[in-house]
């Protein structure tokens, strides 16, 4: 009579914690968020009033409409360096469609499928071409901004104050700018698109494992290209709205605007080699870069100051971004002893 072995016990996997969860970055940068708004609240005056973050919240607006889309690009493992030159392109355009009497409705449409265009030829050459995107929007960076000075010969463009388009960068409800609110719809659907939807689960599956996506039958160069496709769009709503703030389109606008928008979305977390996005994140990112530049200036200190002091973040941001979770761990395992 053969004697029958007990059944193995079953083992459960661990439900991981909240905590292991958690993007270390994005929780290390929240950390220098409220650090500086400390620091600049005790030695700048009126750093914390109402009307001082109601002006930093329309700083910050333009930098995180693009950061917004930037977070999916940078997700697949892309980079674009030419959304400060398609802003520019975008803001001389609807200042030059305005002065030549187009409808403010005909222009709005018109600077949002220039910055799709331009998007759109980003995503070709780089998703179908197979040319590294770095190079892509290196170039284009060039040619873009080249078409703008051309454009205008080196002078702005005034807008009249008049029209709807001007009224936009004017424009206030309960106390916040009209780029602010826009910024925060912006963040809301780029949020659900990235964290509830297929194109999201399909973004950061290709930063991470593309082959195993492709192999699953998702046509990877076209999910490539549409991210580029909405970082050029975004520019350009960035660069219409930069006209309406300013009022007059500048082929200099957006200089190193680029830098400041992947500071920003690598700051918050999101992994500089895709695989892992956040768009918290890159809203924490955007507030860090523009607390930085408006706690300065209220300081008083040289505004040649700034994008060294942005410039020494990123890097540290960087390095966080790359040991995050070691940084954490160490952090847990110190907390844990004592």
């Amino acid at each position: 009579m053969s004697v029958q072995a007990p059944p193995a016990p079953t083992v459960l996997a661990e439900t991981p914690s909240r905590w292991e969860r958690a993007n270390k970055a994005t929780l290390a940068m929240l950390g220098v968020t409220l650090v500086l708004f400390a620091g600049f609240g005790l030695t700048a005056d009126n750093f914390l009033t109402f009307d001082n973050m109601a002006n930093l919240a329309t700083q910050v607006a333009i930098t995180l409409i693009v950061a917004v889309a930037m977070t999916f690009v940078i997700t697949t493992g892309q980079i674009d360096l030419s959304v400060g030159s398609t802003l520019a392109f975008v803001a001389v355009g609807t200042a030059e469609m305005l002065k030549a009497g187009w409808d403010s409705s005909v222009v709005i449409i018109a600077a949002v499928l220039a910055g799709l265009f331009w998007g759109a030829v980003n995503g070709w050459l780089s998703a179908y071409q197979k040319i590294p995107p770095f190079i892509v929007t290196l170039a284009t960076m060039s040619v873009i901004r080249g078409l703008a000075q051309l454009w205008t010969e080196g002078f702005s463009v005034p807008i009249d104050r008049r029209l709807y388009v001007a009224r936009i960068g004017e424009a206030e409800f309960l106390g916040f700018s009209a780029l602010a609110w826009i910024a925060l719809v912006t963040v809301v659907l780029g949020g659900v698109l990235l964290a509830k939807t297929r194109f999201g689960s399909y973004v950061n599956g290709i930063g991470s494992q593309e082959e195993s996506v492709r192999r699953a039958g998702v046509n990877t160069d076209r999910i490539k290209m549409i991210t580029l496709m909405l970082a050029g769009a975004a520019a350009g709503i960035a660069g219409l709205l930069t006209a309406a703030r300013l009022g007059s389109g500048s082929a200099n606008s957006g200089q190193a605007f680029e830098l400041t928008v992947i500071a920003a979305v690598v700051l918050g977390g999101t992994h500089l080699f895709g695989g892992r996005g956040t768009m918290v994140g890159s809203i924490i990112g955007a507030v860090i870069t523009g607390v930085i530049a408006n706690g300065l200036t209220l300081l008083g200190v040289s505004p040649f100051l700034t994008p060294i002091v942005t410039g020494l973040v990123l890097i540290a941001a960087i390095w966080i971004n790359l040991r995050g979770r070691s940084i954490a761990d160490l952090a847990a395992h110190l907390m844990g002893r004592s």
